[in-house]
């Protein structure tokens, strides 16, 4: 509902493997160099929310930034008005999640920020659905994230400091018609959000879940089906690139974008059977 990553399954599949070793320990984020910020990974960041974040986090200065997509042409682009490295991959192939970390910190030698903005949707009723269709929102949008996350936050653990930041979906919160499969994609990453910060709570490791109503991107039409409702009205993409930012400087568990997206949220977590009623007779 909010996002997209799209392009070529270009990337060649590479053997799976296991987390990488930790690395050592590394100056948190902010510190030695005046300006300094840190690493940041972010993926999708070939366009929409991926793009305006990098843009955001390049506007801010003193971030060294890692872009990853499937769109090399687009993604190079991006990494060129940024300043940033390029890492063309399709993040469902085997092993991707590895080669990826491992060319972060090789060049780095550190990760302090990891944005998962890559996925993708579908919709239509859920009967239609073809199965290749659902194995790929699966993939994209829940099991690629979690692998690179579980790349990922070992080297954070050992650097005492680091966050990630898990682009959801309001259709995750709440759930969408017509997008069963692309709303519960998007719940495990509400869940899995909410599981890996009591987890990492003790290792000065952070975890950020933004959630973002509609968003003015190429994802409609990419998954097929234009966007019809009245209501919640798009929001540009560099709207969710500065909750993202605002997140990461104030230290947020979760955002909401619009903000007032967080009353139906919290409509549906009080009184779950009016709000089911109210969803289908206006959803």
């Amino acid at each position: 509902m909010s996002h997209a990553m799209s392009g070529p399954r270009s990337a060649p599949a590479v053997p799976p493997s296991e987390p990488l070793p930790a690395s050592g320990p590394a100056p948190a984020a902010g510190a030695g160099v005046s300006g300094y910020r840190g690493t940041a990974l972010v993926t999708g960041a070939s366009s929409g929310i991926g793009a305006a974040v990098v843009r955001r986090l390049a506007a801010e200065g003193g971030w060294r930034l890692v872009l990853s997509g499937r769109d090399e042409a687009r993604l190079a682009r991006v990494a060129g008005q940024a300043s940033g490295t390029a890492f063309a991959a399709d993040l469902t192939r085997p092993g991707a999640e590895a080669r990826l970390t491992r060319f972060v910190l090789d060049r780095t030698g550190r990760v302090d920020l990891l944005v998962a903005g890559a996925g993708i949707g579908w919709a239509g009723a859920f009967g239609t659905m073809p199965a290749a269709d659902l194995d790929e929102v699966i993939d994209v949008d829940v099991r690629a994230t979690l692998r690179l996350v579980r790349q990922v936050v070992p080297h954070m653990i050992a650097a005492g400091s680091g966050r990630v930041v898990l682009i959801g979906s309001l259709a995750g919160v709440v759930a969408v018609r017509d997008e069963a499969v692309y709303s519960a994609a998007k719940a495990a990453l509400a869940a899995f959000a909410d599981a890996l910060r009591y987890e990492l709570a003790p290792t000065g490791v952070r975890v950020t879940h933004v959630v973002p109503g509609v968003v003015d991107t190429p994802f409609f039409d990419r998954r097929g089906t234009p966007y019809r409702r009245a209501r919640p009205r798009p929001v540009p993409p560099e709207r969710v690139a500065d909750a993202v930012w605002r997140a990461v400087a104030r230290d947020r568990d979760e955002v909401f974008v619009p903000g007032w997206l967080s009353l139906p949220a919290r409509v549906r977590g009080a009184a779950p059977g009016l709000y089911r009623r109210l969803a289908a007779r206006f959803g």
